[in-house]
């Protein structure tokens, strides 16, 4: 895995937000405030030529929340994997 991303890696930010941020609902956050955790993400490097969009920004806080749901689902079988 590549230690630099940047918007367009949707699927590897949710993961990183979910991992990160697990007590946090994705859509209980104004995309303001979605975008700073984004840009404080250790490895977060944004592309010029791909500016973050509002259609970006709701894919990252649905993969999340997906995320977060295979999470909970997780530790309630008690498995870690």
């Amino acid at each position: 895995m590549s230690k630099t991303f940047g918007w367009l890696d949707v699927q590897r930010i949710a993961e990183e937000l979910a991992d990160r941020h697990a007590s946090k609902d994705p859509y209980a956050l104004r995309f303001t405030e979605l975008r700073a955790l984004v840009e404080a993400l250790p490895g977060f490097v944004p592309d010029p030529k791909h500016p973050v969009n509002e259609k970006i920004l709701e894919t990252i806080q649905a993969n999340w929340a997906e995320e977060r749901q295979e999470l909970d689902a997780d530790e309630s079988d008690g498995s870690n994997d």
